[in-house]
């Protein structure tokens, strides 16, 4: 039996007796409230998972993002107060969690859901103990869901190349439908994916872009839309999210004639999106579609990031300057994703080396030694003169 306290000096303390039976531990606990009241200290509150939770959830709205809350809230509504919700959180031990572990796995989820569940399971957990709610975290001793037989995914691309291929693809689709039903909205995919792979923007990012974030040949990133939360607008992912890119030539004309096509609109204005009414599932289709007419393989939507990238690493541009564009929040972010695209750089440093005459650096070492010697005859030098007089 464990009592949680706070003594006379706000230190979060805990009281252990032994009891057998569940009766006499209910007694005990009684009890030792009681003696522990008597002392003018205070027992701390009993709380289960699920009032934890709401507390948690609540912090949690005050940092993170809706989407963020959102997808957290999911995955203790699946997968773990069904199993924890009415349980005080002084009782789970290590056990539990390794057996909620092993029924996880049993229910075939996809590894990055249990990981995602076991990740938030732990931080709410972790905010217990540094609220003193809890003295030890159960989740010290338990790592999370792992598997060895997973492959980690190839990181696919588009060549220049092979994009150029891709677009004129979209470009016809375009043109036809414009031809043929006076409709102008195939435009609007054509310019996502140019935009998606000239400049490496979010999804949420290109969607949330207006005519206003554009001036020259320059392209501002201030905002981010999420679909899946009715089109809400907000922030960018993380503060060097908020950026400006200069835009290729390429670009800068594609987005000059598209925006011709929105001034023919009676109500237009620097206000519109750029790519306009255009939904993430119709995206996906004109992604497989484009990509089956140039007899390419489908990559994913975030894959064109990765697109921009490639040019840019196999071309020679810093790391650093990869990461802004891209607005990475830290440049470690970076070189995790794309450090195997620099592999050349291997090649040159060793080239260099290669040029580097080496029998010089005998003269750089012998030459300071030689001036040292020299003052060193002169000091012991004058030093004989002045003792001789």
């Amino acid at each position: 039996m464990r009592i949680n306290y706070i003594n006379d000096n706000g230190q979060s303390k805990q009281l252990t007796r032994v009891a057998y039976g569940k009766r006499a531990a209910e007694i005990l606990e009684i009890k030792l409230i009681d003696e522990i009241k008597i002392k003018g200290e205070k027992p701390m509150r009993k709380m289960t998972v699920q009032e934890l939770f709401d507390e948690f959830i609540t912090f949690k709205s005050t940092e993170v993002k809706r989407l963020t809350i959102s997808k957290i809230t999911d995955d203790f509504n699946f997968y773990i107060l069904p199993t924890f919700k009415n349980l005080h959180i002084d009782k789970i031990t290590t056990k539990m969690l390794l057996d909620w572990k092993m029924s996880q796995k049993s229910k075939r989820l996809a590894l990055s859901t249990n990981a995602s569940a076991f990740i938030n399971f732990r931080a709410m957990i972790k905010y217990a103990v540094d609220m003193e709610y809890i003295f030890k975290n159960p989740f010290d001793k338990v790592k999370n869901f792992r598997d060895k037989s997973t492959v980690i995914k190839e990181m696919l691309f588009y060549t220049y190349k092979q994009f150029k291929k891709f677009i004129r693809k979209a470009k016809k689709f375009a043109k036809e439908k414009q031809k043929q039903l006076n409709d102008m909205s195939e435009w609007n995919y054509y310019v996502f994916f140019n935009i998606a792979f000239y400049t490496g923007l979010r999804k949420g990012e290109i969607h949330a872009l207006k005519w206003s974030d554009i001036k020259g040949d320059c392209l501002s990133v201030k905002r981010s839309i999420t679909q899946r939360l009715g089109d809400l607008e907000t922030s960018p992912k993380n503060p060097t999210s908020i950026r400006t890119i200069q835009m290729p030539s390429p670009l800068v004309r594609i987005l000059k004639k598209h925006k011709r096509r929105y001034q023919r609109l009676h109500n237009f204005s620097d206000d519109f999106r750029v790519c306009n009414g255009i939904r993430n599932n119709s995206i996906a289709r004109r992604n497989r579609l484009y990509s089956k007419e140039a007899g390419l393989k489908t990559i994913r939507i975030h894959d064109y990031r990765h697109s921009h990238a490639s040019v840019l690493a196999n071309a020679g541009i810093l790391i650093n300057e990869v990461s802004r564009r891209l607005g990475h929040a830290r440049i470690e972010m970076t070189w995790n994703c794309y450090s195997h695209l620099y592999e050349k750089e291997k090649e040159r440093a060793v080239r260099v080396f290669n040029k580097v005459d080496f029998s010089c650096l005998h003269d750089l070492y012998t030459f300071p030694l030689k001036i040292i010697k020299t003052l060193m005859k002169s000091i012991v030098l004058a030093i004989s003169k002045n003792v001789d007089k």
